[in-house]
């Protein structure tokens, strides 16, 4: 009788990777890799919050005042524009220069300054050093309020009036018949459309004033309107007419008023006429006679 044949048990089969085991089986290599990226990215950040402090504040990182460069402060200017501007901004201790709005802030410093038109650039160099270039306003009159005068620009801005000694405020035109107060602080427009008009005649006539002995301008009502009349030193008038700008149809532009004015009107010590001619009011304000020259008038 034959005997049965036993069989060899048979090994446990081994359990099956699941697909996440799988992937990473399959994908050792770069994981690795990326391992040791991500452990290096994670020691330079440590080692950076380390090292900063001491990386900002080492001087070529710092921007101190001394280090920066004003371009375009006008020949006019009293005022030290650069440590005023950065002193009033509370930029005038050490800067990092990796500041991302380092450039912003310095602009705005500036360009809130009275004497400041417009910021033109502001350049960032390494190491820690800045060059900001500015336009400065200019000032063309002075406006007569109780107790002295405040300088204006053409756009009838007010200026800083330390700036200004009783001698050199006496150069300037003196725009009169203002009641008004400013109404900002000095680097504000004035707030009055009297002295915008006045501050655009004198910075119309220009260097004129001088040359020609003129001293003031004042506002009138003619003609329903408010015009613009010059004195000269010696008391003669011209009426300039309508500020530069407003004229209504038929008067003549500024550009043409300030020739017909340096052709006709002439110094003191040049004038020529009778007394007859000394009674009357050089007006800018109409077209000249077409057929005769028109005399300059002379001082009673």
């Amino acid at each position: 009788m034959t005997a049965p044949v036993r069989r060899k048990p048979s090994a446990p089969e081994e359990p099956g990777l699941s697909p996440f085991g799988e992937f990473l089986v399959a994908h050792r290599a770069g994981l690795g890799a990326l391992a040791v990226l991500a452990a290096a990215t994670a020691a330079g950040w440590w080692l950076w919050f380390e090292l900063a402090p001491r990386i900002r504040e080492h001087p070529e990182a710092v921007l101190v005042p001394e280090k920066i460069e004003l371009v375009g402060r006008a020949p006019w200017v009293r005022s030290d524009i650069k440590t005023e501007a950065l002193r009033n901004a509370s930029l005038d201790q050490g800067l990092p220069l990796d500041d991302p709005e380092l450039q912003r802030r310095l602009a705005r410093a500036f360009d809130i300054h009275p004497w400041v038109r417009q910021v033109v650039r502001v350049e960032l160099r390494q190491p820690a050093a800045a060059t900001i270039e500015v336009r400065c306003r200019e000032p063309v009159a002075m406006v007569g309020v109780p107790g002295g005068l405040l300088a204006v620009d053409a756009e009838g801005v007010v200026l800083p009036s330390a700036d200004f000694t009783a001698e050199f405020a006496a150069g300037f035109p003196r725009i009169s018949g203002v009641t008004s107060s400013a109404r900002g602080a000095e680097g504000s427009p004035w707030g009055d459309p009297v002295v915008e008009e006045g501050a655009a005649v004198a910075a119309a006539v220009g260097p004129d004033w001088k040359t020609l002995g003129l001293r003031e301008c004042r506002p009138l009502t003619e003609r329903g309107a408010r015009r613009w009349e010059l004195v000269a030193e010696d008391g003669r008038l011209v009426l300039f007419g309508s500020a530069p700008g407003r004229e209504p149809a038929g008067e003549p532009t500024a550009a043409a008023k300030i020739a017909r004015l340096r052709q006709t009107f002439k110094p003191r010590d040049e004038a020529t006429g009778d007394d007859a001619g000394s009674k009357e009011r050089l007006d800018l304000s109409l077209p000249p006679p077409p057929d005769k020259a028109e005399a300059s008038p002379i001082p009673k």
